[in-house]
């Protein structure tokens, strides 16, 4: 049995309306998403060292304290 032949790529299915489509924009929320995001990626080798991100912030906390101490100014990108 052979099977039907799939619909060309630029085609749209019948329930599908051009007009419907038209105006969307890829991407349209990607710069709020980035900007509130607040994920940090690790790199592999510094991951391993950390059991889960408890560990990851007690971690942090102890360098922002003892940074504190030492009177270290905290700077911030923008």
């Amino acid at each position: 049995m052979k099977k039907a032949k799939a619909a060309g790529a630029d085609e749209l299915r019948p329930e599908y309306k051009q007009s419907d489509l038209d105006g969307l924009v890829r991407g349209k929320y990607a710069k709020r998403v980035r900007a509130s995001s607040n994920v940090v990626v690790l790199d592999p080798e510094v991951a391993d060292l950390f059991p889960n991100a408890e560990a990851v912030n007690a971690a942090l906390r102890s360098l922002a304290e003892i940074a504190q101490r030492a009177g270290v100014r905290r700077r911030r990108n923008r």
